[in-house]
C-alpha cells in the first residue's frame, strides 16, 4: 500500500484529501451538533447532489466540461446555505422549517437533472458514495483552500461561535452580530460538505460531521475536548476506510460510516463498563457490598 501511495498520484491526492477532511468535517460538526443543526448537513448534501447532477447535465448537452460537477456542486451548496439562512430569518418562530424546505428542493432538482443527464453512471456513483480514485490535483488544491478558510475562520471567531452555540441570547447581549456569524457558519458548512463528497460521497457526508461528535461527547469533559476527540475518531475512520476501500475495491464512504458507528458503539459500551466499575468501587468504599 505504501509503495503504491508513493507511486500513484491519485492515491496521494485521495489520502491527503482524506486527512484534511478528517479534520475539518468533525471540527465544524462539533458546532453543528451543539447548535442542534445536525440535519443541515443532510439538506445541503442533497443540494450539492443537485449541483453535481447539473454539472453532468451540462457536460452531456454541450459535449464539453464547461464546469466540473465538483465545482457546480460546490456552487449549489453555497447557494443552498444562503437560502437556508434566508429562510431561517423568514420563519423566525419555526427556523427548523428551512431544513426540510431546502432538502426537498435539493432532492427534486437532483431527480430532474439526473434524469436529463441520462440517469446514473460511474461518475455519479462515485459522487454518491465516494471513491479512492476520484480526487484530482486541482480538487486537492481547492480542498486545501477550503480547509485553510475553515480553520482560519474558526480560529478568529471561536469565541463568537462558542457563545452563539450555547447561549445565543447572551451572545447577542454581549454585542455579537448573530446574523453575520450565522451566515458565515452556514457557508463554511456548505464548503466542508462540498469538499467531503469526493471521499465519503454526497449521501454519507453528514455522517462524517456528526458521528465522530456523537462518540466524542460521551467521553469529553469540555467542548475543546469534544472537538479533539471528534477529529481523532474522524481521522481514524477516514484512514482505515480509505485503506479498506482500496484493497476491497469498494466505495470508501460506506466503510468510513460503518467504522464510525462501530467507534460509537464501542465508546458507549466502554463508557458504561467504566461507570459500572466506578459505581461498584464507590459502593464497596462506603461499605455497601452486593
Amino acid at each position: 500500500m505504501l509503495a503504491n501511495l508513493l507511486e500513484y498520484e491519485f492515491l496521494r491526492n485521495t489520502f491527503l484529501t482524506g486527512i484534511i477532511i478528517g479534520i475539518i468535517a468533525p471540527l465544524l460538526g462539533a458546532f453543528i451538533v451543539v447548535r442542534r443543526l445536525s440535519l443541515i448537513a443532510d439538506a445541503l448534501s442533497h443540494v450539492t447532489l443537485a449541483g453535481i447532477a447539473f454539472g453532468l447535465f451540462l457536460e452531456k448537452k454541450t459535449g464539453a466540461m464547461l464546469i466540473t460537477p465538483f465545482y457546480s456542486g460546490l456552487g449549489f451548496s453555497v447557494l443552498g446555505s444562503i437560502i437556508v439562512e434566508r429562510l431561517r430569518r423568514v420563519y423566525t418562530a419555526f427556523q427548523e422549517l428551512a431544513i426540510p424546505i431546502i432538502l426537498s428542493g435539493g432532492v427534486g432538482l437532483s431527480v430532474i437533472f439526473i434524469s436529463l443527464a441520462n440517469g446514473f453512471n460511474t461518475d455519479l456513483y462515485n459522487y454518491l458514495f465516494g471513491s479512492v480514485s476520484a480526487v484530482s490535483r486541482q480538487d486537492l488544491y481547492m480542498i486545501i483552500g477550503i480547509a485553510i478558510i475553515v480553520c482560519t475562520v474558526i480560529y478568529f471567531l471561536y469565541k463568537e461561535l462558542f457563545l452563539l452555540s450555547f447561549d445565543e441570547e447572551q451572545a447577542v447581549v454581549t454585542g455579537i452580530h448573530a446574523k453575520r456569524i450565522h451566515f458565515i457558519f452556514i457557508v463554511l458548512t456548505a464548503l466542508v460538505i462540498a469538499a467531503s463528497i469526493r471521499i465519503v460521497g454526497v449521501l454519507l457526508v453528514s455522517s462524517l460531521m456528526t458521528l465522530p461528535v456523537a462518540s466524542s461527547i460521551r467521553i469529553a469533559k469540555g467542548f475543546k475536548q469534544t472537538i479533539i476527540y471528534a477529529i481523532i475518531y474522524g481521522e481514524a475512520a477516514v484512514i482505515f476506510g480509505l485503506v479498506a476501500g482500496y484493497y476491497l475495491e469498494i466505495p470508501p464512504g460506506g466503510t468510513i460510516v460503518m467504522l464510525l458507528i462501530l467507534f460509537l458503539i464501542a465508546t458507549m459500551l466502554i463508557k458504561n463498563v467504566i461507570a459500572k466499575v466506578k459505581s461498584r468501587k464507590h459502593r464497596i468504599k462506603n461499605g455497601v457490598i452486593e
